[in-house]
Parts: structure tokens; sequence; C-alpha cells
């Protein structure tokens, strides 16, 4: 339908205006002329007008293009009109509108009719409310009024357009510890309600980070900032796919662990390096300031004594490297070398006594001894130390929390000569020298008693008073030089007659 009209001014011009009906728009056309016939000064105004109208019929939508969050609701205002003398009798919306059919009535469909809800009113008002949308969603959606005469239905074309999108966080893949790095939640058009956005990590929200910015600022970020972050928008339900904020960071916390924590010689040993770092380190072992092996995990089969040092471990990555506190393996075992051994020279007067020691290498160290005589079951004694009193052959046993082993047994032997008792020590291996040494002592001892009875005997036959010869020496003050001089004088015997 195309309409001319022609309006006069006071001005003495007259605008021709060209009104054309395209079913969604006015354009209209103005040209100013001066009545003059002077040269044309043409003004041109193009009018874009979202509404539907002719002879009085018409819907206007407040947006022609709605985008929504996904799960939110959407409300899709409009008003429409009509001519005096009609009546309206069915207002309904549809989506996608076929020219020459008839639109089918939305809240009929099932997919709708629990999520459409009129707003409006058979007057004026035609705004409704669509709630959870879901990109399914996404269709052209028109008013469509009907009145109670033939000629008196309006369909509103187009309609209003509608977009559904999800929000998604974009994030570098990866930041170092100490840098800056931005969050950005994004959607797939620009949203129509004002946005207040959240953001969350783990699931819990940064409720500092509340603002109408779609970005999330984290300044000198650390490891703690690592996690999964997501958004969403304030008073909607929908949250965003969460992404992941990967920090890089040198090792920390480098420690050692051993397991089991009692190590007892031949067990299964385990010791494990941890460190907090990323990307992962790699983890060097040293013993003794030695390297040793690579890896988180050396495991020791079987260890023993020689394995007790000092352990510690090296963690590294591509942003620096820690070594962790030296730990000590600390290897138990129960007593060996268990051996006796003599305190003193072993020689001894009557009624003294030898002590004998029992010594161990043990660990942790023997704190209980026994003491046994062969041939006897029970005890003799108790104690690092025993005193022998008596001839046998004894032995200790040392005790700790592992085990127990026994010595060699060692003799005592006691001899009765002179007035005295002489106990000799004679071990049954490795004592042979220190027997012999005790041996020549007593052989000594022995020869020098009998030396000195021998002179004894001496210096009495030559103080004997029959002997008239040597009668006048006074032999007690007789200096030693001059009695070692005298020889022994036996009488002459007589001559035969």
């Amino acid at each position: 339908m195309k309409s001319i009209f022609l309006v006069k001014y006071p001005s003495h011009s007259f605008i021709s205006i060209m009104l054309e009906c395209c079913n969604c728009c006015v354009v209209v056309v103005a040209m100013v002329m001066s009545v003059r016939m002077a040269p044309p000064l043409p003004v041109i105004f193009l009018l874009m007008i979202h509404n539907v109208f002719s002879e009085g019929w018409g819907v206007s939508y407040s947006s022609s293009h709605i985008c929504a969050l996904k799960t939110s609701s959407v409300i899709m205002s409009c008003t429409y009109t009509y001519p005096t003398g009609y009546k309206i009798e069915k207002v309904f919306w549809t989506k996608n509108p076929i020219k020459g059919e008839n639109p089918p009535v939305l809240s009929d469909d099932p997919e709708y009719s629990q999520r459409l809800q009129y707003l409006g009113d058979k007057q004026q008002n035609c705004t409704i409310r669509l709630s959870h949308v879901t990109q399914n969603d996404q269709h052209m959606y028109c008013f469509r009024f009907i009145s109670d005469k033939p000629d008196g239905k309006w369909l509103g074309e187009p309609g209003v357009n509608l977009t559904v999108t999800d929000l998604q966080v974009e994030a570098p893949e990866r930041v170092t510890e100490g840098h800056n790095v931005r969050l950005t939640c994004k959607s797939s058009c620009a949203l129509t309600d004002r946005a207040t956005f959240i953001w969350y990590r783990n699931s819990q929200p940064l409720t500092e980070r509340r603002d109408r910015n779609n970005q999330l600022l984290l300044q000198s970020v650390r490891r703690e900032d690592a996690g999964r972050y997501s958004c969403a928008l304030h008073g909607h339900t929908y949250i965003s796919p969460a992404a992941q904020l990967n920090v890089t960071y040198p090792p920390k916390n480098v420690s050692v662990s051993i397991s089991p924590s009692v190590i007892v010689e031949g067990d299964s040993v385990t010791l494990i390096c941890s460190s907090d770092s990323n990307p992962p380190a790699e983890i060097s072992w040293f013993k003794e300031r030695m390297f040793v092996e690579s890896g988180r995990i050396y495991s020791i089969s079987k260890i023993s004594s020689d394995h007790s040092e000092e352990y510690k471990c090296k963690s590294r990555n591509k942003h620096g490297e820690k070594y962790s506190a030296g730990v000590n393996l600390n290897v138990t075992y129960p007593p060996r070398n268990v051996s006796v051994s003599i305190n003193g020279s072993g020689v001894i007067v009557e009624g003294d006594s030898v002590t004998l020691i029992c010594s161990s290498d043990s660990n942790p160290p023997a704190l209980n001894f026994s003491w046994f005589k062969e041939n006897q079951s029970s005890a003799v004694g108790s104690g690092q130390s025993f005193s022998a009193l008596q001839s046998g052959r004894f032995y200790c046993e040392a005790h700790n929390q592992h085990g127990s082993q026994r010595s060699e047994a060692v003799t005592v032997t006691v001899h009765h000569g002179a007035g005295r008792n002489v106990i000799v020590i004679a071990a049954t291996s490795g004592g042979l020298f220190i027997t012999i040494i005790i041996i020549i002592i007593i052989i000594w001892f022995i020869m020098k008693q009998r030396c000195v009875k021998t002179e004894d005997n001496r210096v009495k036959q030559i103080s004997d008073p029959g002997e008239d010869t040597y009668t006048a020496l006074e032999l007690k003050s007789t200096t030693s030089d001059l009695y070692d001089t005298l020889t022994t004088v036996r009488p002459r015997p007589p001559e035969d007659s």
C-alpha cells in the first residue's frame, strides 16, 4: 500500500511524504522545496521504526533481538494496536511463521506449555515470559491477535529473534608463579541484560571478584591460585564449565620419608622423596653427598648395617631445584660378635676374683647380659661384667629387642700352690699368646720360690756352730758383696791310718 500526502507550511514550502508499507517498517522520505523554485536543497530522513502498522493495526516489540543466558528466563515485551470498533477475541505467540500458513499456537506445543507464560492482556499488552531457555529455543517469535470480525487478524512480523548462549572461561594454558594472569568469561552473543559476573575457583565463589567486568585479573599469581575456574551471572543459576589454570613453580617442601619406620636388618626398605612442584620434578638421591640413584622411589632389599648413612634427595624442574633435609637410615639388628674379655692380669692372690666382661655389636645397644657356666642350665650371673671365683668354662649372652647371641666360652682354672691360689684364664680361641705369657709368669714365680729356698739352706749350712772355721763370722753384719765371695767348705774326711 502506498500513500502520498502533501503538507503546506507557513514558510511557503511543502513536504511531499510517501509512505510505503513493507509489513515491517515505515520509510519516510521528505523533500523540502521552496515555492520560489530556487535550487532544491534536499533533506532526506530515513527512519527505521520496529513497528508493524497498517491503518491502525500493528505490533511493537521492545527489542527485535534478545541474547539470553542458558537456563535463564526471557521476557519478550510488546504492545499491539487495532482500529476502534474491533474486539480482540484471541491472542497468542508463535514461532518461525511461514507465509500463507496458519501459525501454530506456541503454548500448545508440549516443549513450551510448561515454560511459556502470557503476561499481557486482550487490549494492548502482549508481553510473555519464557523460562529455562535452551539452545533449542533459538527461533523467531511473533505475536498474533484475532478480533471478532473476519478481517480483524494480524501477525506482527518480523518478531523477536532469540539467541541462547552459554558461558565459557578463557584462560591461558599455564602461568608462572609471580606473573599476572587474566581470565575472561565469554558468551557467543552480547547479553541483553546488564550482567554482573561472579567467579568461582574449585566450585567456591570468589566473593571479592563480583563486578560488571567479564574479566578476572590475578596479580602476582601464586601456586595457591591454581585450580578450576568458572563464571556465572549474578541472579542466574547457570555456571559455566570450568577451565583449569595451571600455575608452574620451582620445587618446594622437599622431604624424605622412610618405610617402615623401624628398620630391622634383612628387611626391605623404601625411601620416598616428596616435593611440591609444577611441572613435576626430576628426583636424584645422594648418600653422604655421593649420587646414588634417580627416581622418586629406591627400594633397598635385605638391608644391612652398611646402609646406615645419611640420605637426601634433590628435586629439580625447569624453574629451579631444592634439596631435602638429610635423614639417617637407622638399621637395627640383634647382638653379634659377642665376646668375653678379661679385666686385669689374671694373676690373683687367694680370695681375690677375676672380672669377665661381655661385649657385643648391636643396634640398639644390648642392655641385658646373662652369664652361664657350661653344663649348667641356669644363669650364674647377670650384667655386662661377672666376677669368677671358681674353675670352669664360662660364657655370656647379650640381648636386645631383636634377639640374642652367646659368646665363646672361656676357661677359668684355680691352681693351689705355695699357700696361694693362682687363677689361670685360658681362652679357648684367640688367647694362646696370653696363655703362654701367663704360664711363663707362673714358672718364673715357682723358680724364684725354689731359688729363695735354696739360698736359705745354703746360709744355714754356713752358719752352723759345729764348724770352727767360720764361727767368728757375723753373718748379720756381713755385706752382700762379701757374702757372695764365700764358698761352702766341707770338713776333710780323716785320712786312713
